[in-house]
């Protein structure tokens, strides 16, 4: 007799009930992330600034608060600012209060300047390293006290591998440092965190993806059709959340690769335009091999 696939209500669940804070919510990677989970029945705490509409950055707390509900999830919007410690400090609290404690904490919010040095203002590099580094590192400290009481605890960057080459930093110098500086905060906890059962881990996707930011400041509508949707990045988090975190901490994740070690070949429904090829991402290291082919669909 034919099969047929089991109904999403005979799914198995595993994060329903979970916690998760999420940083960047509002729209993009952070907002994939917290409706895959929001699938499973997750609680999820938007923490991010949006909370009023903007024209050329769509998506709010609110709006991606009832986004999550759809999806099956409850959510907590949290107008913060990563840059304010009691801001970051009372968000936690009220979302450990409102939900009953912490699982999984997602350190996706990131600013981006691709500019020289000479033509860097500092108050860019201040605020790429105030929300990418200090917020990555900030966030973490404040949430650890939490995880610590969660049966299975993960704290995942959105950040790259630490491949340290000449061609990674210049021209950018300044968003280099932040974004790898959150990979350092990742090499750091994961080994602080080990004896307590945190899992800590950076995700980090091969090819550009389909977020406001590729639109608006990358390379516009040529660009996004080169991209994959951020749907890979949420489905390798939500893989990552079910490992035991005392087994699998301190990785460096691609998510194509990741996904492929976890019994994924169909990487073809990522793409938001089969028919051009992908661009790579910044930051992949040189040996690593793509699971499936880049280039345009026959």
């Amino acid at each position: 007799m034919p099969t047929t696939a089991a109904p999403e209500s005979a799914r198995p669940k595993p994060l329903a009930g979970k916690t998760l804070f999420v940083t960047g919510a509002s729209r993009g990677i952070g907002l994939a992330i917290a409706q895959r989970c929001a699938r499973d029945g997750a609680n999820v705490a938007i923490a991010a600034k949006t909370a009023e509409a903007h024209p050329k950055l769509p998506g709010t707390i609110f709006t991606a608060a009832r986004e999550i509900e759809a999806a099956g999830g409850k959510a907590l919007p949290l107008q913060t600012d990563i840059r304010d410690e009691e801001a970051v400090k009372a968000a936690i609290e009220k979302t450990v209060s409102h939900f009953g404690g912490l699982d999984i904490l997602v350190n996706n919010a990131s600013a981006i300047s691709l500019t020289t040095i000479e033509a860097t203002e500092m108050k860019r590099f201040d605020l790429m390293h105030q929300i990418n580094a200090r917020g990555t590192f900030m966030v973490s400290k404040y949430a650890i006290p939490h995880l610590a009481k969660a049966a299975n605890p993960h704290i995942l960057m959105l950040s790259p591998p630490l491949d340290m080459k000449e061609k990674w930093f210049a021209s950018h110098t300044a968003y280099s440092m932040a974004k790898f500086g959150m990979s350092l905060v990742v090499l750091g906890l994961a080994g602080e965190l080990r004896a307590k059962g945190i899992a800590v881990n950076a995700l980090w996707p091969r090819t550009t993806i389909a977020t406001a930011a590729v639109n608006n400041l990358l390379g516009g509508d040529a660009l996004m059709r080169a991209s994959r949707t951020p749907e890979i990045l949420a489905d390798a988090a939500y893989k990552i959340f079910l490992k035991p975190g005392r087994e699998f901490s301190g990785n460096f994740l691609i998510d194509d690769s990741f996904l492929f070690e976890e019994g994924v070949t169909d990487f073809d429904r990522y793409r938001v335009d089969p028919k051009q090829a992908l661009r790579v991402d910044f930051f992949v290291p040189e040996d690593s091999l793509a699971p499936a082919s880049l280039a345009p669909l026959a």
